[in-house]
């Protein structure tokens, strides 16, 4: 960025000097790109562009999901993909691609990137054409599709468990919380609150001061009566890791490690006594919290039900055909 003297002017003939000018280290976790702008995939990192006018960009008027391809193979697309539809839908977005199309270009963006284990972020925004914040101006919906490289999860940086605390910014209002939008500059804020704190997650509260969520997880808790219990949902997104965790838990209710998975209003004071926490999201998968609010959780050691959930669930991704789309071909 120029900050004093002559401004550089570029024209599309110097296009090509203008990306090598903006190739990076930190392009090497980015694989492959769709847009439906170009109408195809890019590999080189630096032609990874969205136009300015988007309304996603200047508005953030934009939803999008996250999921991951384990093994070749990307697990549980189909709860992902009706989560962004219903996204769209509550924002009112005209001629969405579907399922089946979104699919389509999902799995070949994978194969363009050419990495087996990898993380897909697909973006749907209301469209181009206009600064303003009439959504009418926007003649289409836009589609987006970036793979990148995957991350440890916490619990493969932090094996002894995670330390959380209780975060100043609020929980978000229930129509904002079930759409998961672009616009996450409270998300943003709580995930800097818990860096400054040297903390790995901080939790919102709502104006009862009941539990909500992270900044991009759900948080659980097993009671003394064997429960495992989530906070309800009306201030929380609907997290797909969440569901398939309670999904997973009826196997251990089966026999009797756990009498029951639900949802319930929950206190800090409950996370404080339980004699489990942990937090679950698609790149958390589940991390057992072992420290909140400086205090220890249970003994301050991952717990057994975590270690339950965590192997069912690692095990769910790894071999669960009914939730896997092959990509290479197997």
């Amino acid at each position: 960025m120029s900050r004093s003297g002559t401004i550089e002017q570029f024209d599309a003939g110097r296009f090509d000097e203008i990306l090598d000018r903006n190739r990076h280290p930190h392009h090497a976790n980015y694989y492959a790109m769709y847009s439906s702008v170009i109408g195809g995939i890019v590999t080189d990192p630096a032609l990874m562009l969205l136009p300015v006018d988007d309304h996603m960009v200047h508005r953030g008027d934009g939803v999008f999901e996250v999921f991951k391809c384990v093994g070749g193979k990307i697990y549980n697309m189909q709860a992902h993909l009706e989560r962004l539809q219903l996204s769209a839908d509550v924002l009112g977005y005209r001629d969405t691609p579907s399922m089946q199309e979104i699919t389509h270009l999902v799995i070949e963006t994978v194969k363009a990137g050419g990495r087996r284990e990898c993380v897909i972020r697909l973006f749907i925004s209301r469209g181009t054409g206009s600064f303003d914040t009439n959504p009418y101006d926007c003649q289409n919906c836009e589609l987006y599709i970036v793979i990148t490289s995957s991350k440890p999860s916490p619990m493969q940086q932090f094996p002894r468990g995670i330390k959380g605390k209780v975060s100043e910014i609020p929980a978000k209002r229930p129509f904002i919380a079930r759409v998961k939008s672009v616009n996450y500059l409270m998300n943003v804020l709580m995930r800097k609150e818990a860096i400054d704190a040297a903390v790995n997650f901080v939790v919102s509260l709502d104006e009862q001061k009941r539990i909500a969520e992270g900044a991009t997880e759900n948080i659980g808790v097993i009671t003394d009566e064997k429960k495992l219990l989530f906070p309800v949902a009306e201030r929380t997104l609907r997290g797909t890791t969440m569901i398939r965790v309670i999904e997973l838990a009826q196997e251990l209710i089966a026999v009797s490690h756990l009498a029951a998975a639900d949802f319930a209003d929950l206190s800090v004071d409950d996370i404080l006594g339980a004699k489990e926490v942990f937090i679950a999201g698609t790149s958390t998968d589940i991390a057992a919290v072992t420290e909140f609010e400086g205090q220890k959780i249970g003994d301050g050691k991952p717990g057994p039900i975590w270690r339950k959930l965590s192997a069912l669930l690692d095990k769910d991704v790894r071999t669960n055909s009914a939730l896997s789309t092959p990509v290479f071909g197997e």
